[in-house]
C-alpha cells in the first residue's frame, strides 16, 4: 500500500505518461475529486506524477485502481476491508491485471447487471466512447441497447473495453469469446456436479453457503490458470518463430 509522499509500483510512469489532471480522473471514474483525494490520503490510491507547475498527473494505473476499489465498496466491504485486500496485490500489477481483478469481483456479486445512460456509459467503460465503438462493444456482448439506455456489467465493461485496442479483427475476438464461453459452461457444469455429489446429503442451507464460499475461490483459481496456460503457450508460440 502507497501513500500520497510514497513511492509506488502503480504510479502513472508505469502504466502511461501521466496524461490526467484529478478533475479528469475523477470524471473519467465516474467520482468527484472529493472521492480521489480521500482515497489518496488513506493510501488506496498511488500517488500521481508531479508534472509542471506542480500538478499532479494520473495514469491509466490509478483509473483501473480507482474501479478496483468501486466495486469492493459494492460489494460491502469496508475501508479497512478494502485496504487489506489491495495491500495483499502483487505491487506490480499493471492497469490490465487490475480490470482483472475487478472482473474477478464483480463476479462475487448475483446479478451485477446495470441499466445506464448514453451519457453513463463512458464513465463505466473508463474511457471515451465514439458511436462505432458502443456498436463494436454490443456485437461483442459487452453492451446491450435498453430502449434510449444500454445495460452492462460493470465487471466486465471496463475490461472489454481494453479490446478495443487490441489489434484483432472483430470476427477473431468474438471466436475467442465463444471458445471461452464454451469451455467456461463445460468447466462450470462439471464443478457444479462434483459440488452437488459432496453435498448430496446435506440440507439446503449448506449447499448455499457452500456456493457462497467457493464462488470466488473458483473464480479465482480459473483466472490464475488460464492467465499461467495462455502464458505457457504464448511462449511456446515465440519459441516456434
Amino acid at each position: 500500500m502507497t501513500t500520497e509522499t510514497g513511492e509506488g509500483a502503480d504510479t502513472a510512469e508505469d502504466t502511461e505518461e501521466g496524461v490526467l489532471t484529478v478533475d479528469e480522473l475523477a470524471a473519467r471514474a465516474g467520482v468527484t475529486v472529493r472521492t480521489v483525494r480521500f482515497y489518496s490520503t488513506k493510501g488506496l490510491l498511488p500517488p500521481p506524477v508531479i508534472g509542471p507547475r506542480r500538478v499532479g498527473r494520473y495514469g491509466r494505473g490509478h483509473l483501473a485502481r480507482l474501479a478496483l476499489i468501486e466495486e469492493l465498496q459494492r460489494q460491502g466491504m469496508t475501508l479497512a476491508a478494502i485496504e487489506r485486500y489491495l495491500r495483499q496485490l502483487p505491487p506490480d500489477l499493471s492497469p490490465r491485471d487490475l480490470a482483472l481483478q475487478r472482473a474477478v469481483v464483480a463476479s462475487w456479486a448475483p446479478d451485477a447487471v446495470e441499466t445506464v445512460t448514453r451519457e453513463e456509459l463512458e464513465p463505466r467503460a473508463g474511457r471515451p466512447l465514439d458511436e462505432a465503438a458502443v456498436e463494436r462493444l454490443t456485437a461483442m456482448g459487452l453492451v446491450e441497447r435498453d430502449g434510449d439506455g444500454f445495460r452492462v456489467d460493470p465487471g466486465l465493461l471496463r475490461l472489454g473495453a481494453e479490446l478495443l485496442d487490441v489489434p484483432l479483427s472483430q470476427e477473431s475476438i468474438l471466436a475467442a469469446r465463444n471458445v471461452l464461453i464454451e469451455h467456461a459452461r463445460a468447466a462450470a457444469h462439471e464443478l457444479s456436479g462434483l459440488f452437488r455429489d459432496a453435498v448430496a446429503e446435506r440440507d439446503p442451507q449448506a449447499v448455499k453457503s457452500l456456493s457462497a464460499h467457493m464462488q470466488p475461490l473458483v473464480v479465482q483459481a480459473l483466472l490464475t490458470t488460464f492467465q499461467r496456460s495462455l502464458r505457457d503457450e504464448l511462449r511456446e508460440w515465440l519459441k516456434e518463430g
